[in-house]
């Protein structure tokens, strides 16, 4: 396997990373080790993880496995300080009363406080790599970037990076990084694939040229490209849409679907699955760094650790731009974004 560089680091990560949003929700503790585990061997050294997901439990049971099995210096961790999308106006009825109005959001006194939260639930001195979850508008940047400069300082965070921020905002970030002499952002984590390529037209290029890394989420489109929907108002037992609903089902739309079966016959023109052929094709476009891979169990996950040693031909790549071309799209990986304004119809 040929391991990549994050960012300017210098840091050699995998070209798939571990996604644990399913870890404790659904997936069983005794499923979340076997995933790990598994993928560790397989030569996969970065696990994303969030304060957020199954409310820090999947903190939780990476930090117990990684523990118990000894193997916490194989592994880069990222998680990521709850999602920044918080308005004023907001009531303490929509809070945990024991904390109060300042639990979420990227101030200084939440980042701090997760950060050390989240060192408890992952048991462990150091976070590899620490992001923002989304964005806090309402918050000058400069705050953000110093809280988080404090804790690279205290030894508490190694990097610094991004999840789901516009190429603007990346930008501003580097600039004040540069002014103010901050620890600088070393990635960003958008969704992509096939589905919704909209990266490409301003923050694939803003990351190449600034030297900042690509991490993305959601490579098989929430299962669409995998074949798992055939009818955007009817979602299969089991789906994330049908699960989780609400945004996650909003994604799914009869256009993706469309797509989603061309792109199935593409794959078994190369013997590929279309899982397979999802990941391999968000792996391999320019800019990226690696895409997350978050399986439910371990036997999805293992039809996609061959990939790591696989490269996308032209040929197939130039079939996969027929289909949705280059910096468009088909269904809407960016509504939990506040900043992608617009409704475009599916």
């Amino acid at each position: 396997m040929e391991y990549r560089t994050l960012g300017r680091t210098g840091v050699h990560v995998s070209p798939l990373v571990l996604g644990t949003d399913n870890f404790m929700d659904p997936s069983p503790a005794d499923v979340c080790e076997k995933i790990l585990l598994t993928a560790l061997d397989a030569g996969i050294n970065m696990v994303d993880t969030g304060d957020v997901y199954a409310d820090g439990e999947g903190e939780k049971i990476i930090g117990k496995i990684l523990k118990n099995s000894g193997r916490r210096n194989q592994v880069i961790i990222g998680t990521k300080v709850d999602h920044g999308q918080r308005r004023p106006g907001f009531t303490l009825d929509e809070y945990d009363p024991a904390l109060g109005p300042n639990q979420h959001g990227h101030t200084r006194l939440n980042i701090i406080r997760a950060c050390e939260n989240s060192l408890r639930r992952l048991k462990t001195d150091y976070i590899d790599l620490y992001q923002l979850h989304r964005q806090s508008p309402n918050i000058p940047m400069d705050e953000i970037l110093r809280a988080l400069d404090d804790l690279v300082t205290a030894g508490k965070v190694r990097y610094i990076g991004c999840s789901t921020h516009p190429a603007w905002a990346v930008v501003e970030s580097i600039l004040i990084s540069e002014m103010k002499n901050y620890v600088r952002f070393v990635s960003e984590q958008p969704p992509y694939n096939l589905l919704d390529r909209r990266i490409e037209n301003e923050l694939v290029p803003v990351c190449q040229k600034y030297g900042v890394g690509i991490i993305t989420w959601a490579p098989m489109a929430m299962g669409v490209l995998a074949g798992r929907y055939s009818d955007p108002e009817k979602f299969p037992k089991g789906s994330r849409a049908a699960l989780r609903g609400g945004f996650y089902a909003d994604r799914v739309t009869k256009k993706g679907i469309e797509v989603g079966i061309e792109f199935s016959k593409i794959a078994q023109g190369i013997d590929l699955t279309p899982a397979q052929l999802a990941v391999l094709w968000s792996k391999d476009q320019p800019g990226i760094t690696a895409p997350l891979i978050g399986p439910r169990t371990p036997e999805q996950l293992e039809p996609l650790l061959p990939l790591l040693d696989m490269a996308l031909d032209d040929e197939t790549r130039a079939a996969c731009d027929a289909l949705v071309p280059p910096g468009s799209t088909v269904a809407n990986f960016h509504n939990t974004a506040d900043w992608m304004i617009g409704k475009v119809d599916f």
